[in-house]
């Protein structure tokens, strides 16, 4: 059986070593679109797979719906037959190697929700073949992969690490962030067995320029928990100091931007509004969850989390404190602009954000509230916010400015044109947006 599986092996490099192996990515999102990209670009016939027809679609035309994909790109790696788009997971018999790529939200009870995952291996395992890679990039607990997703997949009678090859890469995107793309961040593999790793590790290095080799699965899905959770306590500590310092009159930007000129033992962290998207606020939960198994306290992370999700409400107040000590006015009846829906800047993403909660917690005390986003034309459906669906973007300009009691910047996009917000009657501005633009004035509240 060892032979079968050497030879296996050899045949699955000698195809991704000519690019003759055909890549599966499924899941065309912020992950999946970028990464079926980055094969194509380097020379495998790829496939994506995705459940949403209107994304299939889109890529069918040449129109990208993730900034880091352009629309040349995209049309050009279409129109050459080098990556195609099709909702037909039966498809997946056609590809040598299936990359998995679903979301992998919280359930309403703040624990992981893995369906996604446990979805796409039983499709897989249907079709599964001998020779074929299964890497899982989404990002979860450990475990996940040997004994989530292997069973799974192993349930169509086929064994990992003799008939097929699995594996954990995690993803690194960073949506908005035009320095580091796929390609350019090193990319952490693993393998369940020896040989799924040399596997994995081959096909990431014909499409990223530095691959990085761990032990196991269960490391490289710790490692990506690791890096999130590390943000996540940083960005809580800098939020905590934030409100200290400003009940002492301190501003906490200087002293992050003074603090950072230290060359060594600092990294900064900034502030905001409270965290968003579809990786930090979630990823802490999915170990803190996961620990309860060995009867660990996870009590600094969970500590963190708590801090994070106050911070709508600390906003909350600093714009009734700015309301009553400039106009005697109370929330209840204002009305408000929140200027940037995304959870950060330059993208459109706004799950998890914490706009929408400031949204709710607005509309909560009694007052109106609006949004302006350049990358949001309107907030979809969701089950978390249902009551903001169809509410669409205000324009910024000179006139609207002026209909409003106090706008609220909570993500500050480089498009939107702060000058003309600066002649608002009130800014409480919760990413420093205005001073770093030298626009500061007595009518910027900083929270």
């Amino acid at each position: 059986m060892q032979f079968v599986k050497s030879d296996l092996l050899a045949s699955l490099q000698s195809t991704i070593s000519n690019r003759t192996a055909k890549v599966g990515v499924i899941g065309l999102g912020y992950v999946g679109l970028p990464l079926a990209a980055a094969a194509a670009r380097a020379g495998f016939p790829t496939l994506g797979f995705d459940v949403d027809p209107a994304k299939i679609d889109e890529i069918a035309a040449g129109r990208s719906y993730i900034g880091a994909v352009t629309d040349d790109e995209l049309t050009q790696l279409v129109e050459t037959g080098r990556l195609a788009a099709t909702s037909a997971m039966t498809r997946l018999t056609e590809v040598d190697l299936i990359v998995i790529c679903v979301p992998t939200p919280l359930t309403k009870h703040r624990e992981p929700d893995t369906s996604y995952i446990e979805k796409t291996g039983a499709q897989i395992a249907s079709i599964l073949r001998p020779g074929q890679v299964v890497v899982l990039e989404s990002t979860t607990y450990p475990g996940t992969t040997t004994q989530l997703l292997r069973p799974i997949l192993e349930s169509g009678g086929l064994q990992s690490g003799r008939d097929f090859f699995l594996g954990f890469s995690p993803e690194r995107e960073d949506p908005g962030n035009a320095t580091h793309r796929t390609a350019t961040i090193p990319k952490i593999v693993s393998g369940d067995g020896d040989e799924a790793s040399a596997a994995i590790h081959d096909f990431y290095a014909s499409i990223v320029d530095k691959v990085v080799s761990v032990s196991s699965p269960d490391t490289a899905e710790a490692t990506k928990l690791t890096e999130n959770i590390f943000r996540a306590v940083n960005i809580a500590l800098v939020n905590e100091l934030k409100v200290v310092y400003d009940a002492m009159g301190i501003d906490i930007w200087e002293v992050i931007d003074a603090a950072a000129t230290k060359p060594f033992g600092f990294m900064p962290f900034y502030p905001g509004p409270g965290l968003g998207g579809h990786c930090i606020p979630i990823d802490p939960f999915y170990l803190t969850w996961a620990s309860r198994a060995y009867d660990l306290p996870t009590k600094f992370i969970e500590l963190a989390g708590e801090i994070n999700v106050a911070m709508p409400r600390y906003v909350i107040g600093k714009v009734e404190e700015a309301l009553g000590d400039r106009f005697k006015k109370s929330l209840h009846g204002a009305s408000i602009l929140i200027i940037g829906l995304a959870y950060k800047k330059n993208v459109s993403d706004i799950r998890e954000s914490p706009s929408l909660k400031l949204m709710e917690l607005i509309e909560d005390r009694g007052s109106h509230v609006d949004f302006a986003d350049p990358h949001v034309p309107i907030i979809g459906m969701s089950r978390e916010h249902a009551n903001l669906a169809g509410k669409e973007a205000i324009p910024i300009t000179p006139e609207t400015i002026s209909r409003y009691d106090a706008i609220l910047i909570a993500t500050d996009h480089d498009s939107i044109d702060y000058s003309v917000i600066s002649g608002a009657r009130l800014i409480i501005d919760t990413r420093n947006a205005m001073a770093r633009r030298n626009l500061s004035g007595d009518n910027v509240v900083k929270a």
